[in-house]
C-alpha cells in the first residue's frame, strides 16, 4: 500500500511541477491580459490523439497508402478544405454548432456571420478553432486526407461537391459585381 501512495505523490508532484511550468510560461507569453494556454494543449493533443489513433487504425488495416496523390486531388482536396472551413465557422446554416462556443457579433460579407470566442477555458479555445477558418482548416483537412486514404473515391466525389459549390459562389460574386457595374 505504502509503494502506492508513493507512486500517486511522485505523480501529484510531477503535475504540480508541470502547472508551475505552464504558468510560469502563460505569464511570460501574456502581455497585460492572462493567458491560459492549457485549454490549446488539450486541444492540441486532441488533434495529434485523433491523427495517432487513426494512424493505428489504418496501420492495423493493412492497407497500403497511396503511392502519391495526383495534383488535380490535391487542388480538389483544398478547395474542399476551404469551403468546408467556410461553411463551419462563417454559414449562418450552422451557427447552432458554434452557438456554445461564440457569441454572435454581426452580420458578415455575402450573408455570412460574425462571431467571436466566448467564455473561459476549453469554450473559449473551441471557441477560436469553430470562429476561425483558418484554424478549422487544419482540422478539416486532416479529416479529407484520412477520408481519401480509407475510401478515395467517396472523398474524391464529396470534394468534387464542395468544390462546384465553391465555383458557384464565385459564380454569384461576379455575377453580382457585374449587376453593380452596369445599373
Amino acid at each position: 500500500m505504502n509503494k502506492v501512495r508513493e507512486a500517486v505523490e511522485e505523480v501529484e508532484e510531477v503535475v504540480e511541477d508541470a502547472g508551475a511550468k505552464l504558468r510560469q510560461v502563460e505569464s511570460g507569453y501574456a502581455s497585460g491580459e492572462p493567458i491560459e494556454l492549457k485549454p490549446y494543449i488539450g486541444l492540441a493533443a486532441t488533434y495529434g490523439s485523433l491523427v495517432a489513433v487513426f494512424a493505428l487504425l489504418f496501420r492495423r488495416s493493412g492497407r497500403p497508402l497511396p503511392e502519391r496523390v495526383p495534383l488535380v486531388d490535391i487542388a480538389v482536396l483544398g478547395v474542399a478544405t476551404f469551403k468546408l472551413s467556410r461553411l463551419l465557422t462563417r454559414d449562418r446554416v450552422t451557427s447552432f454548432l458554434r452557438a456554445p462556443f461564440t457569441k454572435y457579433k454581426g452580420p458578415g460579407k455575402a450573408q455570412e456571420v460574425m462571431e467571436e470566442p466566448r467564455g473561459e477555458g476549453a469554450q473559449h479555445a473551441v471557441g477560436e478553432l469553430v470562429a476561425c477558418p483558418f484554424c478549422s482548416a487544419q482540422w478539416l483537412g486532416t479529416a479529407l486526407a484520412c477520408g481519401y486514404v480509407v475510401a478515395p473515391r467517396a472523398t474524391r466525389v464529396v470534394g468534387a461537391a464542395l468544390t462546384a459549390v465553391t465555383v458557384a459562389d464565385g459564380l454569384q460574386y461576379a455575377h453580382t459585381a457585374l449587376q453593380e457595374r452596369f445599373d
